[in-house]
């Protein structure tokens, strides 16, 4: 009977075990640097080839731009993205209509494509797809179209497999990603093939009234409210909007789609004047809405959104000249991504092979694009407005204006300030944005920013480049 039982632990429990550290864990953490790391030197590498290929100030032409829009209005029935506690619920109806929008610049040598959605996220497999029919139909390749999303907790969901996906957007429909996939290449083609001379101006405006820091009550936030404004000779007009307040005036009870206060900023914007408007998430991590007053959410969201566009307008309105020589250029970059490490606590983390389980790989794919002075930048994540501040703080003699931005084809988490990083909460844990959704390691915040520094060094290198 002895030995039966231990014949028993050796051919059965032993090796469940071994399988189930190895694909859950725990592991123990780890707080290894990167900087001699393969994917950083990839990365770095890839930077480099770019740098080559970048045409600089001497090739500017006459600046051109066009823009176009498609719905992305689901059929009710569809998930909303943006709250598990919605447990993947049938949307009910819609409130106000979404939009994938697009805006495409050139400067006679180099385009490049900036694409807002009102959606949670932009999922990998959709940017695949997009990129694939897009080059198909014009010349643009992944490296010149840069993706946003507004970070629309009310938007579209269903759109990719894995556990994850299904937690927070609802179970998968192939057919989303296929619709979506296909408003994209509609918008960007559009915005594309109308290319004409143009003349663009830039600012932005503090608005702080309409923001906080969701996780430190006295810790910065990225409150800056950016702007461009190109014209076409014809004289229509393209506004393109940034800020950083998370789409979270509207809860988990809300079950109708909706653009939430950025659908309402861009609204308030083209009744105003009559031109488009295309909003992208700034840096989102950390950075909760503070809206106004209300009867009820929609009217907060519709109150946010008004008073942003007017701010927006009214900058405009004291704005400079105009300019129709701009330098464009566009960096486009795979990324492999540290090991992952979803803490346990401060000793041992899940097993990394269990991420491609849940559906969560570890690449993603940042980008950055000049116009003129101005970097945009796109990280694949929930990029911090604390790590925004301080890299705007660093770049402000050099460049125009520095939009960070998340959602860009992918998505890897938080991404969040490093020295955060080992502080626990009042539970003894490390919250939702440090602890569950920070998946990058310890050093998370000075990788993505030394890949940041390094593509903005090859679209600007030189000092102070002005529009």
């Amino acid at each position: 009977m002895k030995f039966r039982c231990r014949n028993l632990l050796v051919s059965i429990v032993f090796p469940a075990a071994v399988c189930f550290v190895t694909i859950v864990g725990p592991w123990p953490t780890y707080k290894s640097g990167f900087n001699d790391k393969h994917y950083y030197k990839d990365a770095l590498a890839a930077i480099e080839q770019h740098s080559k290929r970048v045409s600089q100030n001497s090739a500017i032409g006459r600046f051109e731009a066009g823009w176009g829009s498609c719905s992305i209005t689901p059929p009710i029935g569809t998930p909303l993205a943006g709250f598990g506690d919605r447990r993947g619920k049938p949307s009910t109806g819609v409130h106000d209509e979404i939009f994938v929008r697009a805006l495409a610049v050139s400067d006679g040598t180099d385009k490049a494509v900036i694409v807002g959605a009102d959606m949670l996220i932009i999922p990998e497999n959709v940017a695949e797809m997009v990129w694939i029919r897009v080059s198909q139909q014009t010349t643009l390749t992944a490296n010149d179209i840069l993706f946003n999303a507004s970070h629309n907790h009310s938007g579209p969901g269903a759109f990719a497999p894995g556990f994850a996906s299904k937690a927070f957007s609802g179970a998968y429909d192939p057919n989303i990603p296929e619709f979506l996939a296909g408003a994209f290449t509609e918008a960007i083609v559009k915005a594309y093939r109308s290319l004409e001379p143009a003349k663009l101006l830039h600012g932005s405006v503090d608005a702080p009234e309409y923001i906080r820091n969701r996780t430190r009550k006295d810790a910065p936030v990225d409150s800056e409210l950016s702007y461009m404004l190109v014209e076409q000779e014809d004289g229509d007009r393209c506004f393109l909007v940034s800020y950083s307040a998370h789409l979270t005036i509207l809860g988990a009870d809300n079950m109708q789609l909706t653009g939430e206060y950025p659908g309402f900023l861009m609204r308030r914007i083209k009744d105003k004047t009559g031109a488009e408007a295309i909003y992208l998430s700034g840096s989102v991590g950390s950075m909760g809405p503070r809206a106004p007053e209300g009867k009820d959410p929609f009217e907060r969201c519709r109150a946010m959104g008004t008073a942003l566009a007017d701010k927006v307008l009214e900058a405009v309105g004291d704005a400079g000249l105009f300019k129709d020589k701009v330098d464009v250029a566009s960096i486009g970059i795979p990324v492999r991504l540290p090991p992952f490490q979803l803490r346990l606590n401060e000793n041992w983390r899940v097993s990394k092979f269990l991420f491609p389980i849940l559906g969560i790989d570890s690449d993603g794919w940042m980008h950055a694009v000049r116009i003129g002075d101005v970097a945009l930048v796109g990280t694949p994540a929930d990029f911090c407005g604390e790590i925004s501040v301080d890299l705007k703080s660093k770049t402000r003699n050099r460049l125009g204006g520095l939009w960070m931005l998340s959602f860009n084809g992918d998505y890897v988490g938080y991404i969040s300030p490093d020295r955060y990083y080992y502080d626990k909460d009042e539970k003894g844990g490390y919250g939702y944005e440090i602890g569950i959704m920070s998946w990058i390691g310890p050093d998370q915040e000075a990788f993505t920013v030394s890949l940041i520094m390094h593509m903005i060094d090859t679209l600007f290198p030189d000092p102070g480049g002005s529009l």
